[in-house]
């Protein structure tokens, strides 16, 4: 039976160290699998996030050689195991313990979002009538798990601190979502100018590339918000079309 050599950062509240283990491991093997191991035989105090090791709860996010990953879909035969293979906690969020990092100021985030407000039903029975394009279009943004791997790797949040002022990829999805629904008579666009600042994205694609739903984050949600933005405050034909309306 083949082994490799896991990197492991050890430690709490941002303070710590890499600790190689060396375990043998099986085919179809992921590196939870190989971090729960690890626990299991060699360090049963270390800290690890997990829930449904099947890709949809978003539990696992880790950072793998770098890269903002879940454990349990990054496969061990997706990696180079002829050299250690580095396990760590995202670094966008406090770091609490080991691979465990505080992600509530998401939640936070997400109460700051104008609630859904539908218009009055449309129909005789209490329904609504409406196109089925409109519907699909924002039905993409549901497949969000939660994850925060984009928010992990978006440089507004991870290198320029920037969380009292952004509200970050996965939030804009979010905002996106309510704003295209065909029942939806909310207005969000001020607040994504002025308060959640939208203009920070300046689209890298680095979120989408991440996403592990392989939702369009940047193309289907935050470019049609940044123009519905410019159509509203800063279009000139759109702003004397309002002065005789």
């Amino acid at each position: 039976m083949a082994s490799a050599t896991f990197r492991i950062w050890r430690g709490e509240r941002g303070a710590g160290k890499f600790v190689d283990y060396t375990t043998e491991f099986e085919e179809g093997m992921v590196v939870l699998d190989m971090v729960h191991k690890i626990q299991a035989n060699s360090a049963n105090d270390m800290a690890v996030r997990w829930n449904c090791k099947a890709g949809k709860c978003g539990s696992c996010s880790a950072e793998i050689n770098g890269k903002p990953k879940l454990m349990c879909m990054t496969r061990l035969n997706q990696l180079d195991l002829t050299q250690p293979v580095t396990v760590e906690p995202m670094k966008t969020f406090p770091h609490v313990k080991d691979l465990v990092t505080d992600v509530s100021w998401n939640y936070r985030v997400k109460k700051k979002i104008q609630k859904f407000t539908p218009r009055p039903a449309d129909a005789a029975d209490g329904t609504w009538r409406m196109q089925q394009a409109d519907v699909d279009r924002p039905q993409e943004f549901r497949k969000c798990i939660e994850c925060f791997l984009c928010q992990d790797v978006c440089h507004v949040l991870r290198d320029h601190d920037k969380h009292d002022e952004f509200i970050g990829p996965r939030f804009l999805i979010y905002t996106a979502q309510l704003e295209m629904h065909p029942l939806d008579t909310g207005d969000r666009l001020k607040a994504l100018k002025d308060d959640f600042n939208i203009g920070y994205c300046n689209i890298t694609k680095c979120c989408t590339k991440v996403c592990p739903e392989e939702i369009k984050i940047t193309d289907n949600a935050i470019i049609p918000l940044k123009e519905r933005i410019v159509d509203e405050y800063y279009d000139p034909l759109g702003k004397l079309f309002k002065m005789f309306k």
